[in-house]
């Protein structure tokens, strides 16, 4: 959880200092709190999904970047573990890998998504264009899209406009957990 906080910290003060922002021009552009983007950037604070996401659509860039550095374009094959990357942003109740972080020439974050038993979100629209695909690897749980909570279960698979309001839950007595493919096309 370190490590998230001072990539993090690191993260949005490089972000903040090449736009030229202010914490009040950065507050505006991302909805977050003065005082919150002080926090994160003195490491004190642990965000939830919510303010990460709202950095990532206020900067304009993927949420992975802000959880881990972009990786270096390789054409090797790559291995990652879920088990090793796995970490639990501030809003309990939901863990996160980041399995394939976003890549300019691939445009999209894959990322495994797991939500505990009777975890809900509603999310705020991300930035024009951004599709969500989430599949469910185990366990059920539902998606909000179009005013509509959508039951899922292991093996189904939803797409949906991520720049629209959605939401996520997990109302059952066992953990879901899924894979997500984020997609930010005006960055390819």
């Amino acid at each position: 959880m370190q490590e998230l906080k001072n990539h993090l910290s690191t993260t949005l003060k490089h972000l903040r200092k090449n736009r030229g922002w202010s914490l009040d021009a950065t507050a505006a552009a991302t909805g977050v709190s003065k005082a919150m983007l002080g926090q994160i950037e003195r490491g004190e604070s642990s965000p939830t999904t919510a303010v990460l996401w709202k950095l990532a659509t206020g900067f304009q860039v993927s949420i992975s970047s802000l959880m881990e550095p972009l990786p270096e374009i390789s054409a090797d094959t790559v291995i990652r573990d879920a088990e090793e990357i796995r970490n639990i942003p501030g809003d309990k109740g939901m863990a996160v890998a980041p399995l394939f972080p976003f890549e300019p020439r691939f445009g999209f974050d894959l990322m495994e998504l797991t939500f505990l038993p009777g975890y809900e979100r509603v999310s705020e629209p991300h930035e024009p264009g951004v599709i969500e695909h989430i599949t469910v690897m185990s366990g059920k749980m539902e998606i909000l899209t179009d005013d509509i909570w959508q039951k899922l279960e292991k093996g189904q698979t939803i797409r949906f406009r991520g720049d629209k309001p959605h939401g996520y839950r997990n109302r059952n007595d066992e953990k879901a957990v899924t894979l997500s493919v984020i997609h930010y096309p005006h960055r390819t």
